[in-house]
């Protein structure tokens, strides 16, 4: 399928190496083209030219930040007529995109930057279905898992999966310099750290357990492991990750108000 991406930023670039990667003919825009000649290693076209890229492709990502989509919108929406338009903009909602692009297959999705290793998760919320359906989830699924989910519910993945990356690296950072701090050389204190995050995160996907469940195997009468957390809950570790969920999923909202 031909596949635009407006916006070759952070994770504009991520999306058109995976698409591209997954067999779709690609191309990006970005006004600083420099910034984005890596994505050529990967036979992604790239192009100054938002009006170029939309005429040209079957399908539209847009991802550019949300106070930008109006505007590209109003640059591009007469070439969007049948054309399926996928926005991954923070806060920005089906019905304002209406607005701008009627005539478009609309869909509006939020990924995370683990569409980078084809690892994201990525909830999307449309009205299409059948056929144009099974198109939208075969160009998600390229980015790794994808969910469809009622719109309402988009603030809040924004808040948990689409800046979870983040909250992740602050809590991987954390054990990487408690290794470092108890004497573990930089690298095995890095690659015990990743490797504990990788393999719980499978352990939990394949058992189909619950997290405490898992959590109560690990931790035995008089060890190591409830002396540590108890550390972490009386540093309150459950209570500031929520917290940082909701004000994420706060801020989408007071975005998709704005728009």
């Amino acid at each position: 399928m031909r596949v635009a991406v407006i916006g070759a930023g952070t994770i504009g670039g991520a999306v058109a190496k995976a698409l591209s990667e997954s067999g779709h003919e690609v191309i990006a825009t970005r006004r600083n083209l420099e910034k984005a000649r890596w994505l050529e290693e990967y036979g992604v076209r790239l192009t100054r030219d938002n009006r170029e890229a939309v005429e040209w492709g079957e399908a539209v990502f847009l991802a550019v930040k949300p106070n930008k989509v109006g505007a590209v919108l109003g640059e591009v929406s007469g070439l969007l007529d049948g054309k399926f338009l996928i926005s991954l903009a923070a806060g920005i909602g089906l019905d304002y995109l209406k607005r701008l692009a009627p005539k478009a297959k609309l869909v509006r999705a939020m990924p995370n930057i683990a569409v980078l290793v084809k690892e994201s998760f990525t909830a999307y919320s449309t009205d299409l279905e059948g056929e144009d359906l099974k198109t939208v989830e075969g160009l998600l699924s390229s980015f790794g898992e994808c969910l469809r989910v009622e719109e309402e519910h988009m603030d809040a993945i924004t808040g948990l999966s689409g800046s979870g990356p983040a909250y992740v690296t602050v809590f991987l950072e954390a054990m990487v310099y408690g290794g470092l701090r108890v004497g573990l050389p930089r690298e095995v204190a890095k690659k015990a750290s990743l490797q504990t995050l990788l393999g719980t995160a499978k352990l939990l996907m394949e058992t189909e357990r619950h997290p405490a469940e898992v959590r109560e195997w690990v931790i035995t009468p008089g060890g190591t492991t409830i002396d540590g957390i108890f550390e972490l809950e009386e540093g309150k570790i459950r209570t500031a990750v929520m917290k940082a969920v909701d004000a994420a999923t706060k801020k989408s909202r007071i975005l998709s108000r704005k728009a």
